[in-house]
């Protein structure tokens, strides 16, 4: 199968691309790293790498919580209307089957039981909760405290913040082109990614990639809120082997379907902060009780859906893809995508 990826430089892209090639496919690099004109908004460009294409693996995108609203017009552009040129392309091109890379952040606050109401779904943190160290969300009925749990695909969105807009954005766009063309459409929806060529620290970078770049300058990881905001990190060969899977499978025509991808080992931003730290030798991480308005508290999505259906399950354990990614060097970032 001869695969056009997107952002197929990028951190996650790139091993895209070495699993199509070990798998026996033919991947199709197109990224503005390594072709200044290779924008996924540029209508004519992405028509002249569709040319012969069998699949598109769409990875491109700005990410990250980025600098608030602000950041509003250039996430719309990247992320929106490039998938919204790249689609109106394939279909010109007669291309019909896509994997999108979607993202956990289309549910917003993760999965809540209150003893008393059951399954709620509380509203964004207050600023006065926050500015007063209250991180935990409560239940919006009675204010008791919750017990956090897994999300699957089928909880109704949520986007707390301009980035979680777009990918869900993205979804609805891409399940309008396959009812339109006939076309297969799967969106894998990554949890915490990290491993080897994570980009280094700038504000679209994830939570691994600041703990492990504070560590390279020999300074202490620094956690916001208490530490305890649970998270999925998936290491980036197993996302990677997902994409293919989801390339390779019979997927219904004229939908699109979502799959929560993740390791299934729910862990805490201090666990990881710690377990970095000690793989590199480095100082302790310092818990600083700060926030970023936009952040959830806990999200952590079941991933079954996609064993069951793909035969996939991740093959990288925290401790293993820790130590590996101690070791591993980041690269710069020249822009803000994957």
């Amino acid at each position: 199968m001869r695969v056009l990826v997107t952002g197929g430089a990028g951190f996650i892209g790139s091993h895209v691309v070495e699993a199509l090639r070990t798998r026996g496919h033919e991947p199709v690099v197109y990224d503005v790293r390594t072709d200044p004109g290779a924008d996924v908004r540029d209508a004519a460009a992405v028509a002249r790498a569709l040319a012969g294409v069998d699949a598109v693996c769409h990875q491109a995108a700005m990410v990250g919580l980025g600098n608030g609203v602000a950041d509003a017009p250039e996430y719309v552009s990247r992320n929106d209307l490039g998938t919204a040129v790249l689609l109106a392309a394939m279909a010109e091109a007669g291309v019909g089957r896509l994997v999108l890379a979607g993202s956990m952040v289309v549910y917003g606050e993760g999965r809540y039981t209150c003893p008393r109401h059951g399954v709620v779904r509380p509203g964004p943190r207050a600023v006065a909760d926050l500015d007063a160290g209250r991180f935990e969300p409560r239940c919006p009925v009675c204010g008791a405290e919750l017990s956090p749990g897994l999300v699957g695909e089928d909880t109704p969105a949520d986007p707390r913040n301009v980035y979680a807009a777009t990918k869900l954005a993205q979804e609805h766009l891409a399940a309008a082109w396959a009812r339109a063309m006939g076309g297969t459409a799967v969106s894998l929806r990554y949890h915490n990614v990290y491993g080897p060529r994570m980009p280094r620290d700038t504000p679209y970078a994830g939570v691994a990639s600041f703990f492990r770049s504070a560590l390279a300058r020999k300074a202490a990881p620094r956690v916001f809120e208490d530490g305890g905001q649970r998270r999925d990190f998936v290491h980036v060969r197993d996302v990677a082997a997902a994409n293919v899977a989801a390339l390779e499978a019979e997927s219904a025509p004229g939908a699109l379907t979502a799959y929560n991808t993740g390791s299934g080992e729910p862990r805490t931003v201090g666990e990881l902060a710690r377990a970095l730290a000690e793989a590199c030798g480095g100082p302790e991480p310092v818990v600083t009780g700060e926030y970023r308005l936009g952040d959830v508290r806990h999200i952590t999505a079941d991933s079954a859906r996609l064993r069951a259906a793909l035969g996939w399950r991740p093959r990288v354990g925290f401790a293993e893809g820790v130590r590996e990614f101690a070791r591993a060097g980041l690269r710069e970032e020249r822009a803000p995508s994957r």
